[in-house]
């Protein structure tokens, strides 16, 4: 057990002007309202804050931050307030304490809200003041380490939470060898059998590891002096969990993993670290692909190294990291390296670059209010592996793995973004879609009459530019939907003697909207009768007695099949039949194109008949719901109907012709065809050939799905726009 004097010690050591004192006061305090509470393992609850204060003085914190891990659970697991910890420290410490204190109290819903709202509290905590997750982070590693008293289960579920969430954000913060604890603690009580059998064969060959490290670190000591440069060497076996990962990602046992072993070796300056990596290389021979140089391109959390994998003696596969004093000091303690604590907790202006991302987190939980889709953001954007790309100019962009030129356009500007209309990549033409990798030159091509599609959300991977296109769809459609609802108002109103206008600037549709619908005002009124929720009869039914409404209607539908009915008898019968109506005008909507055998809606268009359109066909979302009618397929006629198919196969010789054979084999006549060629050595094929009914089409699919190399077939669905009349 850590003693209070010990952490004094090492406070005054590298901080010999540090007012101690705040650290004696808060372990007298937190051994006053502590007293009496022990841990599981039968421990005075004392110890945990008092490892945790060490914790922190191995990462050099100012003694506030000592402080707050003493009092780190007072607010929590006692009857101490935030106003006590005010009073008694100062509001510094109480914020710190504060932006601590868990949320066991609130109680939610769902497990997955309750992260949610943990972690967004963190955020915010961490926006105000980074002390606060090196504290978290420094509770958490305690926890890890006294795991053991605790059951299985309740183990598992601690260290999965610390490996998912705790162990990437002390990556995120820099603080190497915190991440690494983390790690390989959770991993010893994820994998309790497969850590001992690791542990077990690493031991059984220390000696020859311990060996082997001795002579190659010798061969480089001896290298260096002789090019006279200073520098101090180290090698060690790589972690447990990191050899688990190796032999997880390469499906290979133990015996086949043969870079286990790690150097480091540590010079004054940066030029001298690119010259004993040309040491390195000239000693043993590189292995390809497997060079980084994160000096030039340093990490998303500043960590700077040159690594390389080579061929040591033997035939040994070892890595080398290469740094100066200076960045293996940011390698470990990352953020804690780069403390400079101003009053107030403001950050040096030199540190805006490291925070950004600290920035860019709270901005997003600000404009994400869904849990599951900010603890997907989080977990997309915080813990993927980065790629770097360029500017035409030279400015380096970080990115999730995965992301896309159209994430790249929202990073630079929302307007950017909204009119991204392709993009070159190391100056060649790319989709929309392309994925990014590191090194790649971007420029965005904008259009004024380009607008985001819905179809981006399916390939954009940042928060940035999924929340920004979610918006901007969000805006287009209730604006569209608004002019609809006044459109559609004005009409009716006026058949009814009704002035639009009129109620709408006397604020009688305000009251209207918030009293007899719930909704927020009329604009809000307006939107929802345009999206298809409410319809203009509702709203007249809250404006008018019953007796005004239903003859008018009546007769107004009355005109409106009369004009529709064909002058003569017609030539052929149609294929649909409309309920209660006989030789009705029938078209087939141009958005959805109904098959016989599919379920199907009738809507009474201006003067054209009646549109059939499947049944759920998202252009009558916006139609007026007064104007559907039952339609249905007319078992007695039969006739043909044009349907498109999509193939998605192999570019080949002679695989058109065999799909043609597929398409003739089940009975079809193909009327039209369009092909195109994908980079990926692919072909695109869209048919539109005649069916007779769904079941024809099924037939015809499963055709063609037989055709060797044919790798998809679908039916297509056109999206029309409806406008005012649904199919026209």
């Amino acid at each position: 057990m850590v003693r209070l004097e010990e952490i004094i010690e090492k406070v005054s050591a590298y901080s010999p002007l540090a007012d101690v004192e705040i650290i004696r006061k808060a372990y007298v305090f937190s051994g006053v309202v502590h007293q009496g509470q022990t841990r599981v393992s039968g421990e005075p609850y004392l110890i945990h804050p008092l490892e945790v204060a060490n914790i922190l003085t191995g990462i050099k914190m100012d003694p506030q931050t000592i402080a707050t891990g003493l009092l780190h659970d007072t607010v929590e697991d006692t009857h101490t307030t935030v106003e006590k910890i005010e009073e008694l420290f100062g509001p510094e410490v109480a914020a710190l304490v504060d932006g601590l204190t868990k949320i066991s109290r609130i109680t939610f819903e769902k497990k997955r809200d309750q992260e949610a709202e943990n972690f967004r509290k963190m955020i915010l905590a961490m926006s105000k003041d980074i002390r606060v997750i090196l504290i978290k982070l420094a509770d958490r590693l305690h926890n890890m380490r006294t795991l053991g008293a605790l059951a299985p289960e309740k183990q598992k579920k601690i260290a999965r939470e610390t490996l998912d969430i705790y162990a990437p954000l002390a990556n995120r913060l820099g603080i190497g060898w915190m991440k690494t604890e983390l790690e390989e603690l959770s991993y010893k009580y994820l994998e309790p059998e497969r850590y001992e059998a690791l542990s077990e064969r690493l031991s059984k060959e220390g000696n020859v590891t311990h060996d082997y490290i001795a002579q190659v670190k010798d061969i480089i000591e001896r290298k260096l002096a002789e090019h006279n440069v200073a520098g101090e060497v180290s090698g060690r076996p790589k972690q447990l969990f990191s050899i688990y990962k190796k032999m997880q990602a390469q499906d290979v046992e133990f015996e086949n993993i043969n870079d286990i072993i790690a150097f480091r070796v540590i010079v004054e300056s940066v030029r001298e670290c690119y010259e004993v990596l040309g040491i390195v290389h000239s000693t043993w021979k590189p292995v390809p692909g497997r060079f980084k140089d994160y000096i030039a391109i340093p990490k998303g959390n500043m960590y700077q190294s040159l690594h390389t994998t080579v061929v040591g003696p033997y035939g040994v596969r070892m890595e080398v990291q290469i740094r100066t004093e200076e960045m293996h000091r940011v390698a470990e303690n990352g953020i804690a390296a780069h403390w400079k604590y101003k009053e107030g907790g403001a950050f040096d202006g030199k540190d805006d670059k490291r925070f950004a991302w600290l920035r860019q987190l709270l901005e997003w939980q600000t404009e994400l209010k869904d849990s599951d889709e900010f603890m997907e953001s989080i977990k997309v954007d915080l813990f993927s592996e980065d790629v770097y790309v360029f500017t035409p100019k030279g400015d380096i962009k970080e990115f999730p793995a995965g992301g896309t030129v159209v994430d790249f356009a929202y990073a630079i500007h929302t307007d950017v973004g909204n009119r991204c209309s392709g993009a070159r990549v190391n100056g060649k033409m790319v989709p929309l879609k392309y994925k990014l990798h590191s090194g790649d030159v971007v420029q965005i091509i904008t259009s004024a009459n380009h607008h985001p599609s819905k179809d981006w959300l399916s390939f954009v991977t940042s928060s940035r530019a999924r929340t920004r296109i979610r918006n901007w769809i969000k805006t287009e459609e209730r604006e569209v939907s608004l002019s609809l609802g006044k459109e559609l108002c004005e009409r009716d109103f006026t058949k009814h003697g009704l002035e639009f206008g009129r109620m709408l600037k006397s604020g009688e549709l305000e009251k209207i909207a918030k009293e007899a619908f719930g909704v927020s005002g009329a604009e809000s009124l307006l939107a929802a009768i345009g999206y298809g929720k409410i319809s203009v009869q509702q709203l007249l039914g809250k404006i008018l007695p019953p007796e005004q409404l239903s003859p008018k209607k009546v007769s107004a539908f009355k005109r409106m099949f009369d004009k529709l009915k064909p002058g003569g008898k017609p030539e052929a019968r149609n294929p649909v039949v409309v309920k209660g109506v006989e030789d009705m005008m029938v078209k087939f909507a141009r958005c959805c194109n109904p098959l016989p055998g599919d379920d199907i809606v009738g809507f009474i268009t201006h003067g054209q008949g009646v549109a059939v359109h499947l049944a759920g066909c998202s252009s009558l979302l916006q139609a007026d719901r007064d104007r559907l009618i039952d339609v249905a397929w007319d078992k007695k006629e039969k006739s043909t109907r044009p349907a498109r198919i999509e193939v998605v196969c192999k570019n080949e010789k002679g695989l058109l012709a065999d799909m043609s054979n597929a398409i003739k084999a089940a009975d079809a006549n193909i009327t039209d065809l369009l092909i195109r060629s994908t980079p990926d050595n692919k072909a695109v094929c869209n048919f539109e050939v005649e069916v007779t009914d769904h079941a024809h089409l099924k037939n015809i699919m499963k055709s063609l799905s037989k055709v060797k190399n044919v790798l998809k077939v679908e039916r297509l669905k056109s999206e029309g726009q409806i406008g005012k009349e649904a199919g026209a």
